[in-house]
């Protein structure tokens, strides 16, 4: 793959289009004492990697993106987009260095249509601020990342981001009905219509989705909206042993029972993750997992009920005492441990997160084998995730771990991790994507005629490849 370098009279070409001010390159920021804020374009929540741009650009507008992909285009200049950097799978980062093309500034969300149930919104929106948003007026965002508070709009479109919620409500993509996008040559493409239905042509807006902004730059979105659930139901449920807290998931919906969160959290991530925010939790030396179940709706009469059927559920498993969240802030203090179980991962040590997926009735039978061939290789991990959907995020500690080991020798087993949740019906990503840290793994889980596919539907998108090259496979 080769590139053509940055030259000065694309700066000022780039300068044209944007303004000098949204215009930054290293010298321009060590000279403005801002180094370390510039250096942040060139890495993500990933590991410890570190890609500096040549240039950091930051449009306005669609019209602004298209103007400095055809200039990109035609000069064959690598162009990287990015919203707010929160990614897991290296997405985001500008590996063969050129122009990263932040999203930050089309931050505004453009209307809340309330009769309509939809939202049109740019993609530098932060998720959290735009479920505020659509809540004040008794609507409601499902898609709930655990980085909602900080990650945008247009990341989560990138890797169809899921969260908590997606147990009941889905994820990103099911909310997805039409998509305004700049294309690596500079056009503007609306992808669909603003219908709940739509069989014109190819799905354009679900190829879209999840493309890891390989195929185009995604500038509008319109998305679907649902009434707000009024009331909910929060339990943290303890069990002594860890693959029966994983078998209860399935159990409870063979029961009849849909929560709108189930999260499974074993010892060691709630416990890092409660010290890390200094909210305390008492932890029994007999409990080794926890699930956190989330129950909603508009009926609070009715979740009681549906509340009891879980607890019938758990009668069947070696529980310990239940907690019953009674006040809005204890489930406020439970949904943060939850959360930020990977800054405390973080906090505590350098590590790899592996996002893998399998059917959830495969959850009990994933985590064994994740911890066997843990002990096998010599390394501890720390599991935690959307279990309610058989979403499983695997975090390798380095530990003591050699610099070989952990550069190197750790592609095995994370290759037979992989090809474990293959076995049981599973996939190599749920939410995080492949982006650049996964891609090398991509063919333990599509066959070499579904990534040839890919690339041709790339090659029609993307001629020239300029857009977040190296990415996916």
């Amino acid at each position: 793959m080769s590139f053509n370098a940055l030259t000065p009279e694309l700066l000022v070409a780039f300068e044209a289009i944007v303004g000098p001010a949204h215009v930054l390159t290293a010298q321009r920021a060590e000279a403005a004492a801002t180094a370390d804020a510039y250096a942040d374009y060139g890495r993500d929540h990933t590991e410890d990697f570190h890609f500096a741009p040549d240039v950091v650009l930051r449009p306005g507008s669609a019209e602004e993106i298209g103007q400095i992909m055809r200039l990109c285009h035609e000069n064959r200049l690598p162009v990287t987009p990015r919203g707010a950097g929160t990614g897991l799978s290296g997405g985001a980062l500008p590996i063969h260095h050129g122009v990263v093309l932040s999203t930050e500034r089309l931050n505004k969300i453009l209307e809340i249509d309330e009769r309509n149930l939809q939202a049109t919104v740019e993609p530098g929106v932060i998720n959290e601020v735009f479920q505020n948003a659509v809540k004040e007026v008794g609507l409601f965002y499902p898609p709930d990342p655990a980085s909602k508070g900080s990650c945008s709009l247009g990341g989560n479109l990138a890797h169809s981001s899921g969260g908590p919620k997606a147990v009941k409500y889905g994820t990103t993509k099911d909310y997805v009905l039409n998509l305004q996008v700049v294309l690596p040559t500079g056009d503007i493409i609306w992808t669909a219509a603003n219908t709940l239905k739509n069989s014109t042509g190819y799905n354009l807006t679900q190829l879209m989705v999840g493309s890891e902004g390989t195929l185009g730059i995604i500038t509008k979105v319109v998305f679907r909206l649902l009434p707000f659930p009024k009331q909910n139901i929060l339990m943290l449920v303890p069990f002594r042993k860890e693959e029966e807290a994983a078998d209860a998931v399935s159990a409870v919906f063979r029961a009849g029972i849909i929560p709108s969160g189930m999260e499974f959290m074993e010892r060691e991530a709630i416990a890092w993750s409660s010290d890390y925010l200094k909210i305390p939790l008492t932890l029994p030396e007999d409990i080794r997992a926890h699930l956190l179940i989330e129950l909603d709706g508009q009926d609070l009469d009715e979740l009681y009920k549906e509340a009891e059927q879980v607890y019938g559920v758990l009668e069947h498993y070696d529980v310990g005492e239940i907690l019953l969240a009674d006040t809005a802030a204890q489930k406020d203090d439970l949904w943060k441990i939850r959360r930020n179980i990977g800054n405390s991962v973080r906090y505590n040590s350098v590590y790899k997160e592996e996002d893998t997926v399998v059917p959830r009735a495969e959850l009990p039978t994933l985590l064994k084998g994740v911890k066997e061939i843990g002990a096998r290789y010599g390394f501890k991990s720390v599991c935690y995730g959307h279990a309610g959907d058989g979403n499983l995020h695997v975090n390798i500690i380095r530990g003591e771990l050699s610099d070989e080991m952990w550069n190197v020798g750790l592609r095995q087993p994370i290759s037979e991790i992989f090809e474990l949740c293959v076995k049981l019906g599973g996939t190599i990503s749920g939410e995080h994507g492949i982006g650049l840290v996964q891609k090398g793994y991509i063919g333990i889980a599509l066959k070499e005629a579904n990534i040839n596919l890919m690339r041709g539907i790339k090659q029609v998108f993307d001629p020239h490849g300029i857009l977040n090259p190296g990415k996916i496979f």
